[in-house]
């Protein structure tokens, strides 16, 4: 059964894949379609309903771009539907979110010394707040208050730092990035399946039908089209946030976070501004660049990073792992190859925080990472890096021999 350690962690690398490649399709037809929506321009001699035109050059070809904000006279033959990117982006998403945080609840999702609950109670807290993201959200913007859009962009920016607050008091401090994350981008896939595209066939069945489209739907749908568009950024910084305990690992991570949202508007505010030929706000790459060296000082700080407050809690899962014949040598051999990097103060050169806030400095640290130990320092040598440390190829063996011994007898108690 210890195999099935590889097979996972290779499904999870495939899944991340089709992740990343769905999320480059989906964002770049996204950018793509509010830049060409903000350069249109008007003349006289536009077709009957069309909006505005734009002449582009691409591919060595040129291409002739018109937009009707309600619909054309007549049901075009070929209709292309910008969907499917959406959809496969959040599916690979949850995907993830599944193989990686609710099967490894103990390791990613779970903190005892923040909430110390079950497994179960975790993953349903997870899904329950990501559920309440979508309904909150679409009522907010069904009710009165979608009218006005600057009110409604604010109210819902305090909703999201609310929530990033709220996640940090739920799980470890890289769980709550990564849910801020997919609570926003759960948003912005509904938005895609719950009402841009709906709307879109409510014009379309009418087109068929011989009757004349009502334009409302179309406004609706651009409303949630720009706010997918202002949140694209911040999310994709959140979910590649998991790789840097500097944003996540600290006191005022759920600051941070709110900050990373500001910049998203700034930079977005930027290029929608010089899409359109209204200006060139060049200020908002100072306030860019303002906000992130507030976000670097607040993730210096000296607090103690997540899970170093306290000794690391040994589950039931975990304890054959400490129990196992081999693990003092185990021990000595993390301790002495691994841990001068990740240490709550790593004592290698240069280095300010250990790498993904992996620490180990006790008995249940390294429990806790033994699936990541295997893998990374026993059955592959991706770890030390260039073997820096200078691992020898049996303490390797006694890695792989006691990470395998310890499943095999976790599997028969």
């Amino acid at each position: 059964m210890y195999e099935y350690a590889i097979a996972w962690d290779w499904l999870t690398f495939v899944v991340r894949w089709l992740h990343v490649i769905t999320a480059i399709a989906w964002i770049g037809s996204s950018f793509y379609f509010v830049a060409l929506d903000l350069g249109l321009k008007k003349h006289p001699n536009l077709p009957a309903g069309a909006y505005g035109e734009e002449w582009q050059v691409h591919g060595g070809g040129f291409y002739h771009i018109q937009k009707y904000l309600v619909a054309p006279s007549n049901m075009p033959e070929h209709l292309i539907w910008f969907k499917w990117e959406s959809y496969v982006t959040w599916l690979s998403g949850f995907g993830m979110l599944c193989l990686v945080y609710y099967a490894g609840a103990d390791l990613y999702l779970i903190d005892p010394n923040v909430l110390d609950v079950s497994k179960p109670v975790a993953i349903a807290i997870s899904l329950a707040s990501i559920a309440f993201g979508w309904i909150a959200y679409d009522l907010i913007c069904r009710s009165p208050l979608g009218n006005d859009n600057t009110r409604l962009m604010v109210l819902l920016y305090f909703i999201l730092v609310a929530m990033a607050c709220g996640y940090t008091q739920l799980f470890t401090g890289r769980a709550a990035f990564l849910h801020l994350g997919a609570f926003t981008a759960t948003i912005m896939s509904a938005n895609v399946f719950f009402i841009i595209i709906p709307n879109q066939k409510i014009v379309v069945a009418d087109l068929i039908a011989g009757r004349t489209p009502d334009a409302k739907y179309g406004r609706i749908a651009k409303q949630r089209s720009t706010h997918n568009n202002y949140v694209t950024l911040p999310v994709l910084f959140l979910m590649l946030s998991n790789h840097y305990p500097l944003a996540f690992g600290t006191q005022f991570n759920w600051i941070i976070a709110s900050l990373v949202f500001l910049m998203g508007v700034t930079i977005r505010h930027y290029f929608n501004t010089r899409h359109a030929n209204a200006g060139n706000p060049t200020w908002t790459w100072l306030a860019t660049v303002l906000l992130f060296i507030v976000i670097m000082w607040l993730s210096t700080v000296p607090k103690v990073l997540t899970g170093g407050a306290a000794e690391t809690k040994i589950s039931a899962a975990q304890q054959p792992f400490v129990t196992a014949e081999a693990f003092p040598k185990v021990r000595d051999t993390v301790l002495g190859r691994c841990s001068m990097c990740h240490a709550k103060e790593p004592g290698w050169e240069g280095m300010v925080v250990p790498p993904k806030g992996v620490i180990f400095e006790t008995d249940g640290d390294i429990a806790a990472h033994a699936r990541e130990i295997y893998l990374q320092a026993g059955r592959s040598h991706a770890m030390p890096p260039a073997n820096v440390t200078a691992i020898s190829d049996d303490e390797r063996r006694l890695l792989v021999a006691w990470y395998e011994a310890a499943v095999k007898g976790g599997e028969t108690r």
